[in-house]
């Protein structure tokens, strides 16, 4: 009798969790890297630097031209004040100072000199605002009166019978102001007695008084009365 031969299928599964050497990992999800965000480098920060730099340079090159071009603008107009006055004429004298190694000191023609200013009498009659727009024509501005020798130089050489405007004026409140920035001094005024009187009248006249112990002094008037002047600038160096 022939044997019979039975053949069976075999069929050999692979097994998800095989850990041989042969295992097929092929199924296995695949994680994707996560990209990381560069930090700022060396390169970056020094661009950063150097820009900042630029522009505080830029700035610095700037408000210096501007205060240079100012200075610039100011010397245009000083020479050309200079340029006008000695068209017109100086009256010098050899200076004993030295300033800045000048040798002379020189005023306009018409203009009275004492220590380091020029003076200018005026004769016609114009308002508070009227009588400085005319001394800033000529380079200069109404009086500023530093001390008493400069008081009694000037009232020597005015007319006893006039009034004349001096740069002192109220813009209110009784803040009085010279018209060339000085600090006003209280302890150095020469008002009348009863002087300043109100606060209306905002401008300052220097004027002879008969029955007033000391004559000369200062008398606040309305700014749009008129009155004579007295202009005064610095002297001249050559």
């Amino acid at each position: 009798m022939a044997s019979e031969i039975t053949y069976a299928e075999v069929r050999f599964k692979n097994e998800s969790n095989s850990s041989g050497p042969y295992s097929d990992s092929a199924t296995a999800p695949k994680v994707k890297p996560t990209p990381h965000l560069s930090k700022p480098g060396f390169p970056s920060l020094l661009f950063t630097s150097l820009m900042a730099l630029l522009l505080l340079l830029a700035i610095s090159f700037l408000v210096a031209f501007i205060f240079y071009f100012q200075r610039y603008s100011q010397l245009l107009e000083e020479k050309k004040a200079i340029k006008d006055l000695t068209y017109t004429g100086l009256n010098c004298r050899k200076d004993s100072s030295h300033i800045e190694d000048k040798v002379w000191s020189c005023c306009p023609k018409d203009w009275e000199s004492f220590s380091s200013h020029c003076y200018f009498i005026s004769t016609d009659s114009a308002s508070w605002s009227k009588s400085q727009e005319k001394c800033s024509s000529m380079g200069a501005h109404l009086m500023v009166v530093h001390s008493r020798e400069e008081q009694d130089f000037i009232t020597k050489i005015l007319n006893r019978n006039a009034a004349y405007f001096i740069g002192l004026s109220d813009p209110g409140h009784r803040q009085w102001r010279w018209v060339d920035q000085t600090p006003y001094n209280e302890s150095a005024t020469f008002w009348h007695p009863g002087e300043p009187s109100s606060d209306h009248e905002q401008c300052v006249t220097i004027n002879r008084r008969s029955y007033a112990r000391s004559s000369w002094g200062w008398n606040d008037i309305p700014c749009s009365d008129t009155q004579r002047s007295v202009c005064q600038m610095k002297k001249i160096y050559l």
